[in-house]
Formats: C-alpha cells, sequence, structure tokens
C-alpha cells in the first residue's frame, strides 16, 4: 500500500508540471499530426491488393501502428528526464524521505503513460474527419494496450539511462535500438507487406505483437487471437522491464 500511495504522490507531482506546461505538451503533437494526415493516405494505394479501398479502411490500419510509434519514442525518450533529475538533485533529495524508490520510478513513469494517453484521444478524435470509426469499448481495450507499450519503452529507457548515466551515449542507444524495433513492429508499413524472413524476426519483438493487437481492436475482431496475444506479451513484457529497472534504481539510486 505504501508503494501505490508513493507512486500516486510522484504521479501527481510530475503530472502537475505537465499540466503548467501545455504549450510543451502541445508540441509533442506536431509529429503525430504531421504523420496522420501525410503518410497515412500512402496506405490506400500501398495496401490496395489486401482489401484497403477506402481512406476510412487505410486509417483502421495506420492509427493503431502510430499509437505504438507514440508509445515506443515517447517512452524512449523519457530516460532524458531521469538523467535531468539525477543531475539536479531531484533524487537525491526524494532519497532522504520515506518515500520508497518503487514509487518514486513508477509515478514518473506513469506520467508518460498519461500523456501518451492523452496524445492517443487527440489523434482518435482528428482521424474522425477522415473516416476513422472504431467501437468505444475496442477503443478502451486499445488504449489500455497502448499503456503497457508506454510503460514497457520507459522501464526499458530507465534502464538504459541508469545504466550509461550520459545523454550522448543514451541518445545514440535510442536511436540505435527504436529505429529497427519500430520497423520490425510494422508501425508505419504494416509487417504484411514485408518479405517472409523479416516477418519472422518480427515475432520476437514485443511491440510488433501489441501493433497487431491493436489493429485488430480498431477493426473491430476483439476474437482474433492477435488480441490476447498481444496483451499477453505485452503485460508479460512490461512486468519483466518494470521489475528490472526497480531493481536497477533501488541499486543505483540508494
Amino acid at each position: 500500500m505504501r508503494a501505490l500511495r508513493d507512486t500516486w504522490l510522484i504521479f501527481q507531482h510530475e503530472a502537475g508540471w505537465m499540466v503548467r506546461n501545455p504549450a510543451l505538451v502541445a508540441l509533442t503533437l506536431a509529429q503525430p499530426i504531421a504523420y496522420l494526415i501525410l503518410f497515412a493516405p500512402f496506405l490506400k494505394v500501398a495496401m490496395a491488393n489486401q482489401g484497403v479501398e477506402t481512406y476510412a479502411e487505410a486509417y483502421q490500419v495506420y492509427v493503431p501502428g502510430l499509437f505504438v510509434a507514440m508509445g515506443l519514442f515517447g517512452g524512449l525518450f523519457s530516460g532524458y528526464g531521469l538523467l535531468s533529475s539525477l543531475r539536479a538533485g531531484v533524487i537525491d533529495r526524494c532519497r532522504v524521505t520515506p518515500v520508497s524508490r518503487t514509487g518514486l520510478l513508477l509515478g514518473r513513469a506513469l506520467t508518460h503513460v498519461a500523456l501518451i494517453e492523452v496524445q492517443a484521444i487527440v489523434i482518435t478524435i482528428a482521424a474522425l474527419p477522415f473516416g476513422l470509426r472504431v467501437n468505444p469499448g475496442h477503443l478502451l481495450l486499445a488504449y489500455l494496450l497502448l499503456a503497457m507499450v508506454v510503460l514497457l519503452s520507459t522501464s526499458v529507457s530507465y534502464d538504459i539511462a541508469l545504466l550509461v548515466r550520459n545523454d550522448n551515449s543514451l541518445g545514440v542507444l535510442i536511436n540505435t535500438v527504436g529505429q529497427p524495433v519500430s520497423l520490425l513492429a510494422g508501425v508505419l508499413i504494416p509487417l504484411t507487406l514485408a518479405p517472409l524472413w523479416v516477418q519472422d524476426v518480427a515475432l520476437w519483438n514485443p511491440f510488433a505483437w501489441a501493433t497487431d493487437g491493436l489493429r485488430a481492436l480498431f477493426a473491430g475482431n476483439i476474437t482474433d487471437p492477435a488480441v490476447w496475444q498481444g496483451t499477453l506479451i505485452a503485460f508479460t513484457a512490461c512486468a519483466v522491464s518494470v521489475a528490472w529497472s526497480a531493481h536497477l534504481f533501488n541499486r543505483e539510486v540508494s
């Protein structure tokens, strides 16, 4: 219970900072909106031989992938915030308080989850004029799956940040890891268009399973095995990564 209380307190503090900086939050939406408007229409032509005949169907394929891209990169770059707090002494000041180390970590991570969820809601609304239609219940499940994606990528970023403790090294590793992982998740171009060997490699990528699950939900196929498979794999990977982050955090910041 103490860890939950501390997580909530840290989350409130970090979320309050974001609320006081709405312009910064709005700027993070610029790239996803640009991709939504400029890139998604290409899929109508690219996937015409796979049954995509309208822009509405193209957005049903593209928006879930965009969600995963936002969750992946939004989470990976969260490590910079942790490094900044470590350098500024914020974490050290928290250490002298009774707040739990796990709560200190999870509270910060859940702030990024909340931010990406808000962005996802905005993207969903922005896609409606283009013909996107999705069942509200399926959409809520998609947001839940997205939350696990963000928490997974955020904890991975914290792992890297705690190990390298350097902004430049963190940036290099994020770009080295993030780009191939996103391509192998099919976030921009569905993996059904990829060669068979690429699809086989993608089976080891939890973000690819999450992308398939999200696309099934947006297509209205809640009984599709991709939904429970993507949820189970994302949850398992998320649990392992968060546990390892908590271990590193307790060791490095104790």
